[in-house]
């Protein structure tokens, strides 16, 4: 068996010397040059384009504009929504497609943010990236392992300061967690288990017939972008709808597993899993996928812990049509017992010496019970807990650290680098899905390519539609 291939293990500094000593290692290690801003100094505001003005790209946009970021355009196939938007960043151009926003404005334009459905991610992001501009993209970054590989790839080499969507990566909670494990207090670990409570979108379902007249003030061809051409249909796809379709989302695990197992993924140094499966789904439908669903991973030994088996589990308490898929009840006991039920969404990580469980989709807090003890207790509260010492610097905000790294600090914590490889490794979930329940994929990392199935290719990547590419 090839040697896997390793995650960095981030955050092991209890100084101001070390934390200077890490941020320059990890720019280095990243390209990122410290006078990042080009021609800018260190006081001027960052020129910030935004593509996708609407939903999560609006509060994106407010945030980034609140540490640092002048808005100077809005791009967004629905008039309706850049209209409003435009409202609020008067001094912003407006634009229907980015394409021609980025190259009409090229020297305009410093960062861009890029909030888009799923499929539109990477088109977008690795075009702005390859035109040298920072790029913040919502989560989940891409929807193909491909697209998340050329991602890493490109923003390493254009030397951008990047940052993923996955808002829980700067609390506090997380890297407190990540410390606690990594310090080993629950022992080797050697099971994760993570469960969601969606979809809260409609999946599961076959596609509609016919097609409805497209509203005045929708794009449709551009919100297509590089999927398929397929008729419109009215609250189908567009506004939010889009999540569970295969052309245009990554349903439950793609959304929400960014999430939940951005802690998890940092505190166990997951690599490259050797093999996915996806064990169990409700009923398969060819374009929407399931309304629940139980996939595993398989991670090799790495940097020195044993081998491990995380198991994801999907589905909607409220959906009554299928059986929601979850963890069985002995390996949650401890958690029922201290809550009454398992909650709709968490994360449970079990060591040799102790098990630790975070109740929410961030890993914001977290509850432990080591070997010998009869209940969870809360982290900040357990003796084991407070005998570590903090490792990881503190983030001073989300966005805060986006803008910090562009102007030449250190790369923000969930900068594509190992935004891109969380990703990767969620979205090989998809691609078991895709292939079937009880067909297991002997994972080559690396190559990206299973050595066992031949079809798994087909939902490593994807192709564009004809005027759109990767960069």
């Amino acid at each position: 068996m090839p040697k896997p291939t390793i995650l960095p293990a981030f955050g092991t500094v209890s100084s101001r010397r070390q934390f200077i000593k890490y941020t320059a290692a990890t720019a280095t290690i990243l390209g990122v040059a410290p006078s990042l801003l080009r021609g800018q100094n260190l006081h001027n505001r960052i020129n910030v384009a935004v593509i996708g003005a609407g939903g999560k790209g609006a509060s994106d946009t407010d945030d980034t504009a609140k540490v640092g970021g002048d808005i100077v355009a809005l791009c967004d196939v629905d008039a309706n929504t850049l209209g409003k938007r435009g409202d609020k960043y008067p001094k912003a151009k407006l634009h229907r497609d980015f394409r021609k926003m980025l190259e009409q404005m090229e020297k305009e334009i410093d960062a861009v943010i890029v909030a888009t459905p799923d499929h539109v991610h990477a088109a977008a992001s690795t075009m702005a990236m390859s035109m040298g501009k920072h790029c913040f993209c919502q989560k989940p970054l891409t929807q193909t392992v491909a697209e998340a590989r050329r991602m890493r790839e490109l923003a390493k080499r254009k030397k951008v300061a990047t940052q993923m969507g996955n808002h829980g990566s700067a609390g506090d909670g997380l890297r407190r967690a990540v410390e606690v494990i990594q310090a080993g207090v629950i022992g080797k670990p050697l099971e994760l288990h993570v469960w969601s409570n969606r979809p809260i979108w409609p999946q599961g379902i076959a596609r509609p017939d016919g097609e409805d007249k497209v509203p005045d003030s929708l794009d449709w061809d551009l919100w297509l972008g590089p999927a398929p051409f397929r008729p419109y249909k009215e609250k189908v796809y567009h506004p939010f709808a889009w999540r569970g379709w295969k052309d245009f989302g990554t349903g439950a695990l793609g959304d929400m597993a960014c999430h939940t197992v951005n802690m998890p993924f940092r505190a166990l140094k997951l690599g490259y899993p050797s093999a996915i499966e996806c064990e169990a789904t409700s009923d398969y439908m060819p374009e929407t996928y399931p309304k629940s669903s139980r996939i595993r991973f398989e991670f090799p030994e790495r940097d020195g812990l044993p081998p491990l088996k995380f198991w994801w589990y999907d589905g909607s308490p409220n959906e009554k049509s299928v059986k929601i898929l979850r963890p069985n009840e002995d390996t949650t006991k401890e958690i029922v017992a201290l809550r009454g039920s398992l909650p709709p969404s968490g994360a449970l990580i079990i060591g040799d010496k102790g098990k630790i469980f975070s109740p929410d989709d961030y890993g914001s807090q977290f509850f432990m019970i080591g070997s010998g003890e009869s209940k969870l207790s809360k982290g900040s509260e357990h003796d084991a807990c407070k005998a570590v010492p903090q490792t990881i610097p503190r983030s001073p905000g989300h966005y805060q650290e986006w803008v910090d790294a562009i102007r030449g600090s250190a790369p923000a914590y969930s900068n594509f680098d190992i935004a891109a490889y969380l990703t990767e490794i969620i979205l090989l979930g998809c691609v078991a899905l895709n292939v079937g329940v009880g067909e297991k994929l002997d994972w080559d990392g690396p190559k990206m390519r299973a050595r066992n199935n031949k079809k798994a290719a087909a939902f490593v990547k994807r192709e564009y539609r004809k005027g759109w590419k990767l960069s």
